[in-house]
């Protein structure tokens, strides 16, 4: 998934636009040292396993992925590939919509 994400935060870049990861990796430094690895640019944290984060947003299973909209609404959960893209695609146009651009 990391080369699409890595895509679509370049084709995104100046957008109202954020990728946001959380890792459930055991270990902290080589999670680090993998990230920085593959190249991934966009903030990323680590919840461990069974962290805070994955219990306040109910994650069981990794990846879960959300794309939430500008108010925090979760609208579309577990989109990949070029569903992902359009689901942030219909995001987006929303969002210029209703503020005129």
């Amino acid at each position: 998934m990391i080369p699409h994400e890595r895509s679509l935060v370049k084709r995104l870049e100046g957008k109202p636009f954020a990728l946001l990861g959380v890792n459930s990796d055991q270990d902290r430094l080589e999670t680090r040292k993998r990230c920085r690895a593959e190249g991934i640019t966009w903030r990323s944290w680590f919840d461990g396993s069974g962290g805070p984060i994955a219990a306040a947003w109910g994650v069981r299973a990794w990846p879960t992925i959300y794309v939430v909209d500008g108010n925090g609404v979760i609208r579309f959960k577990n989109v990949r590939g070029e569903a992902m893209d359009k689901a942030v695609d219909e995001l987006l146009a929303e969002m210029a919509k209703t503020s005129g651009k």
